[in-house]
Parts: structure tokens; sequence; C-alpha cells
């Protein structure tokens, strides 16, 4: 057993009642076609035996196998219509090219699904989703981590994914999925969080809890986790963390906390240059030179 096998258990244990971790995973592809200059697959996934699961796998077209991949997390911004269309069309906070094109470009094959709720899985309110699943002891964030953990299942079964080399991105929403998800499953080897680094303390501090949606919250997540102690769970993987002086929703001190705390934390593996906090005067979006170094830190790392 290492040494975050049961940090990584306690955290897992408070994301209410899960399926079962090792339920296999199946998919259907409904559609191929070439988008931009690359492949999509249009795929239906089987993750959690609840409700199908919509995504999109983009690969390069002038490539072959087995590919890097990157699990690509979409942000919330009370747009429920985008869900894993962020991956091919973008968003307003984001630079261009979207990120389907400019991680294909480079060789990476691209995996984003719809998160509850979102893309061709809406229809219902958040709050409505998230009383029905209380109610039934689901943690709505513990339905959506799990998707993405089984997302990764999904992902190493893939012929043409190098199993060794996966990286997760994500921005907002997709920012604190990928932190969890590469805190609770090792097979990620790179993690991009952009725009969401946030201390939870400092936020209360902050008053500034209404700026995250109500399925960010988990019960009980504080008498047992702080935001560095979760982030801990990557090192001594690559870990690359973006965000804004100006974003409401990153209290200042709250970076400067857990900036702090992981560079102690890489420092004591040995590793310091494995981790590395940028922060731009912005609020909450993504910067020019964000996009490069987010480009940069995976053509380094994965």
């Amino acid at each position: 057993m290492n040494d975050a096998e049961s940090p990584r258990k306690k955290l897992y244990s408070l994301l209410g009642d899960l399926p079962d971790r090792d339920r296999p995973v199946s998919a259907e592809c409904v559609e191929t076609i070439e988008w931009d200059g690359y492949i999509v697959e249009k795929l239906l996934l089987d993750l959690n035996g609840i409700e199908p699961v919509p995504a999109y796998c983009a690969r390069p077209a002038d490539q072959s196998g087995p590919y890097p991949a990157v699990l690509y997390n979409h942000a919330h911004g009370h747009r429920w219509d985008i869900g894993k269309e962020e991956l091919l069309l973008g968003r307003d906070s984001l630079k261009k090219p979207p990120y389907g094109n400019a991680l294909t470009s480079r060789g990476y094959l691209v995996l984003c699904i719809d998160a509850w709720n979102f893309g061709e899985r809406r229809g219902r309110s958040e709050t409505e989703l998230f009383k029905e699943m209380l109610w039934n002891g689901q943690v709505l964030w513990g339905m959506m981590v799990y998707d993405s953990l089984k997302a990764l299942d999904y992902l190493v079964t893939r012929p043409d994914v190098d199993p060794a080399r996966i990286a997760t991105v994500g921005f907002s929403l997709g920012s604190t999925m990928a932190f969890w998800v590469a805190a609770l499953d090792e097979r990620v080897k790179v993690c991009i969080d952009l725009c969401c680094m946030t201390d939870f303390q400092s936020l209360i501090d902050t008053q500034g809890l209404d700026g995250h949606g109500i399925y960010y919250y988990v019960p009980g997540l504080l008498k047992h986790f702080d935001t560095a102690s979760i982030n801990r769970l990557i090192a001594p993987r690559p870990h690359l963390s973006i965000n804004g002086n100006f974003d409401r929703l990153t209290p200042r001190r709250g970076l400067d906390k857990i900036d702090r705390e992981m560079k102690r934390t890489y420092d004591a593996l040995g590793v310091p240059d494995r981790w590395c906090m940028l922060r731009y005067n912005t609020g909450h979006l993504e910067t020019a030179h964000g996009r490069n170094a987010v480009l940069s830190w995976l053509d380094r790392w994965l």
C-alpha cells in the first residue's frame, strides 16, 4: 500500500452511494466525422448503468496510434447546453482554437463526456437533480466524478491509446474535475487545471460559496480534506495549475496557501519542477500565455 492509498480511499468514500467501481464499460460509436482537420467519433458510453453518457473522442486525421490521451473536462458557466460541445466549439472564456483542434494537432487523442445534466443529458435543473440524488444517498459531484473515472476505464480499453500516457485537463468545473480525477486515479500521469483551484476555507472567509454551483459541494468534506490535501494525492506526478488573480471563485489568499503547500510537497519529494502555479491579472478566463503553458506542459510531461 502506498502512502496515498488510505486518504484516496477516504476521499472516494465521501462521494455518496456510487455504482460498482469495477463494473465493465462499453461504447457504441454512433457516427464518425471529420471536423476541423481531425477525426471525431460520436460515442454513447455505458459508464454507470443508470443512464447512457454521450461523448466525443477526437484523434488526429494524419497519424495512427497508440496516442497519448487527454481526458478533457468541460466547464459549467450555467451553460448546460454546451457540455462536450466545448471540445469542438470552445466557449467565450477560452482561447481559440478549441481544445479539440489544439490537442489533436499535437498528436493527442482526446475524450470528453457530457457530465450529468449537460449537453445531451440536460433536461432537469441542477437543483432538482441534486435533491433527487440526495434522497437516494447520492452526491451529484460524486456521480460526476464517478463518470469521469469510468471514462478513464473506457480510454484504456482503446487499442489506439497508450495507457501509460494519459493526462487530464479542464477549465472551471472541468478544472476541479481534473484535480479530483488525478487525485483519485494514478493512471492520470499529468494534471492541468485552469481557473478553479479554490481553497475551501478562503472561499468561506470571502463569502464566495454561492459563486460555485450546488454540484460542487460534498457532505462532510471539510472534516477530512482541504483543497491542498486533495491535490497532494497527485504528487509526485506533474501538475500545472493556472488561475486569475481577479477571479472571485479562487480567492487570492487561498491560491497563496495552496501554492505554498504544494511547493513544500513537491520539494520534499525531490521533484520541484513537477508543480507549477501560474497566476495572471485577469478573471475567470484563459489567457493566450496560459494556453501556451498548457500545451507546453503536456508536450514536456506526457
